[in-house]
């Protein structure tokens, strides 16, 4: 009978260690989820790279972020788009996050930014945003920018946070080539049901988390944004050759850690086929 409660005893105590350890890691160690897409809108055999940051929630990896900042720096991505949430509604102190975007644009001059919902549920929003600006980081609210690297060119557009009805899809893609490839950042993926028939090849997103915290089978068990559309986490092909991703992000809020859900950046290779 002692030998039988001690066994028992020893298995809770192992299944709660276990399960702390893999919240420490799924939490604090993030990984670099790798996504290739093909495209007959550029050259055969040329191809761009895109890091892509989300739902940073002024969450911090190493100290000023020296985790992070190492990282970028290794993957050396063609350009670097934060697709909101940078800070939490409840951040005061930006200089976090501030540091940050200088060590980014210090090594890439190609960084871009869309808003989420906790940038405009922040009542310093205006403030973070010209902080961003001063720090030569492109916002891409509702506008669009033609994108020349050495061998691909290519239109990188942004809206504003669709949950905050701060969005404006056709101001987005106003001007836009429309034989060129089209890259579409978004925080929310709910934006999808707003853009039938526009010139878009790739969609960015974020704000679900992937639900922050899965199990097998069941999936996410809360995940923001996705209520209409399913898309949680992860590289959605579509009709035409057109794919939307949806990153599970790298920080969190709400519940201050994630479970059988890492923490992640993304980084996408965009290649031509034709």
């Amino acid at each position: 009978m002692r030998m039988r409660t001690g066994f028992i005893l020893f298995t809770i105590l192992a299944t709660v260690i276990s399960t702390l350890v893999k919240i420490f890691y799924d939490t604090k160690l993030f990984k670099v989820e790798r996504v290739k897409v093909d495209t007959s809108k550029i050259p055969k055999g040329s191809s761009f790279t895109i890091l892509q940051l989300s739902d940073i929630h002024n969450n911090v990896f190493g100290y000023q972020n020296e985790m992070l900042i190492r990282k970028v720096k290794q993957l050396n991505a063609s350009i670097i788009v934060i697709t909101g949430d940078l800070i939490d509604r409840k951040t005061s102190d930006f200089s976090q996050m501030f540091h940050l975007v200088e060590e980014l644009v210090a090594m890439n001059k190609h960084v871009y930014f869309v808003s989420g919902n906790h940038e405009w549920g922040n009542p310093k929003a205006e403030e973070f945003f010209t902080g961003l600006k001063e720090r030569k980081v492109t916002m891409l609210d509702n506008t669009n920018k033609k994108i020349q690297l050495s061998d691909v060119t290519f239109n990188l557009a942004g809206v504003a946070d669709f949950t905050t009805a701060h969005d404006h899809l056709p101001e987005a893609l106003n001007g836009i080539d429309e034989t060129a490839y089209t890259v579409l950042l978004s925080h929310a993926p709910d934006i999808i049901g707003t853009f039938h028939e526009k010139p878009i090849d790739l969609t960015l997103c974020g704000h679900t988390h992937g639900g922050q915290i899965r199990f097998p089978i069941v999936g996410s068990v809360v995940a923001r944004g996705h209520s209409f559309t399913g898309l949680d986490k992860g590289l959605y092909p579509q009709q035409d050759g057109k794919y939307i991703y949806v990153d599970s992000g790298i920080g969190t809020t709400g519940l201050p850690f994630r479970f059988l859900n890492q923490s992640q950046c993304s980084l996408i290779t965009v290649k031509g086929s034709k």
